[in-house]
């Protein structure tokens, strides 16, 4: 039986894998495997609301063995360590516990075809003291110690302040790119300060005393919109309390603060890098043509150039469109390349592979609970619409319930919409501890 393993459990691997089971997997056409290292999927689109408290991961994970049991495939916990391409199987990292106990040895895993579906890592650009100093969201685990120093330092400044000490502490963070993941977490911690204020976690004035600040190299934020909504979301930004720092590049970065090129200090508590994002080092282990930003080049049937046995999609891949380009690091582009292999991987082996093409339709940036920024494409026209307010927030919540129902089908994710409607509706905005 020909087996077929998936390796990476983001947004595009495990959309893959649940398709590859249920059209494969389920009839014994197949077996089906997804290897991952952690124990549950997260979608990362969302990793910043984690950062700012507002959403709870253990409420949202989707278990990899539940689904795996649920649509025909099989899961294999564990860390990649390198392919064997001549004996055609890759080798796990051995799986400990918590407590150092070996769950699962070193071992090696068969397959007839190999998908790698990797995701990304945070891209330092080589900027001194940034890997040491910064924090990134790459995963769950990133996020949540982001959230947990956010409340830490403004609980410490709070009780610093009440004891009436000097000087008068703040709480300032800088972020560094002004992407979507820099503007949707400044954006985030705004409304979390209000929200731990509000609720007395600190007593520090939101606006004043948390200070946000993103330092962003280009002339604009979100530089791949239009001016227009670039302008209108830094408008929105400032009206919150975040301080824009455009045309700004960083040269090095120490313990209390950022140093832009200019000479300038950018002091703070915390800082978060977003300045962009590169294949995983595990990419430059295993004999495949890369680029400069560290991702797998494919053809445009998806296949590695070195090896047709071996596929890669999502971040850690690099596709060029003869047309369009190079496809961006976005969700939808991982959507759309596991919607494809799918198909492509379903039939004969042995006929010729079809060609990718990827679909722009747009993109949507959150800007807290009630707006947002964003632009449309038509699917049939190719016409842009911009959107922005509350509509632009609306249509960047459906995106995750497009995930949710690629995944489970509209009766589950329909009951997980109202479930984490009347979670929203009973609970704090953020968690508050």
């Amino acid at each position: 039986m020909e087996t077929i393993i998936v390796v990476g459990g983001g947004a595009g691997g495990l959309e893959l894998a649940t398709r590859l089971g249920d059209k494969l997997g389920k009839s014994g056409r197949a077996r089906i495997v997804l290897v991952d290292r952690s124990p549950a999927h997260f979608w990362k689109p969302l990793l910043h609301t984690v950062a700012s408290g507002k959403r709870d991961p253990a409420l949202c994970e989707i278990e990899y063995s539940a689904q795996a049991s649920e649509h025909g495939f099989t899961f294999e916990q564990g860390e990649l360590l390198a392919i064997e391409r001549d004996e055609r199987h890759i080798v796990l990292a051995p799986c400990t516990s918590a407590d150092g106990l070996e769950v699962q040895p070193r071992r090696a895993l068969a397959y007839t075809r190999l998908v790698l579906a990797f995701g990304s890592v945070t891209n330092f650009f080589n900027v001194p003291g940034a890997c040491e100093h910064v924090l990134t969201l790459d995963n769950v685990g990133q996020a949540e110690a982001f959230r947990a120093r956010f409340v830490a330092l403004c609980i410490a400044a709070s009780a610093h302040n009440a004891r009436g000490a000097r000087p008068y502490r703040r709480v300032d963070i800088t972020i560094v790119g002004g992407g979507a993941t820099g503007v949707e977490l400044a954006a985030e911690l705004s409304f979390s300060a209000r929200a731990l204020a509000r609720y007395k976690v600190h007593t520090l004035d939101p606006v004043r005393d948390v200070r946000i600040s993103i330092l962003e190299r280009g002339k604009h934020l979100l530089p791949h919109l239009p001016a227009a909504l670039s302008t209108r979301a830094e408008s929105y930004l400032r009206g919150l309390g975040v301080q824009v720092c455009t045309g700004v590049g960083v040269a090095s970065v120490a313990a209390d603060g950022v140093r832009d090129v200019d000479g300038v200090l950018h002091g703070a508590d915390m800082m978060l890098w977003a300045a962009g994002v590169e294949g995983p080092q595990i990419c430059a282990t295993l004999g495949l043509t890369l680029n400069q930003n560290r991702q797998i080049k494919v053809l445009p049937s998806l296949q590695t150039l070195d090896d047709p046995a071996i596929f890669a999609i999502g971040d850690c891949a690099s596709f060029v469109c003869p047309v369009k380009g190079v496809a961006p690091p976005r969700a939808q582009v991982a959507h759309q390349q596991a919607l494809f292999l799918a198909d492509a991987l379903a039939q004969d082996a042995r006929g010729p592979l079809p060609m990718f093409s990827y679909r722009d339709y747009g993109s949507l940036v959150s800007l807290g609970p009630v707006a947002g920024v964003g632009i449309l494409v038509g699917a049939l026209t190719g016409r842009k619409l911009s959107v922005s307010g509350a509509m632009a927030q609306t249509l960047y919540a459906l995106m995750y319930q497009k995930h949710l129902l690629a995944l489970h089908g509209f009766v589950r994710a329909a009951a997980q919409a109202l479930a984490s409607w009347l979670r929203a509706k009973t609970s704090p905005p953020v968690k508050l501890h």
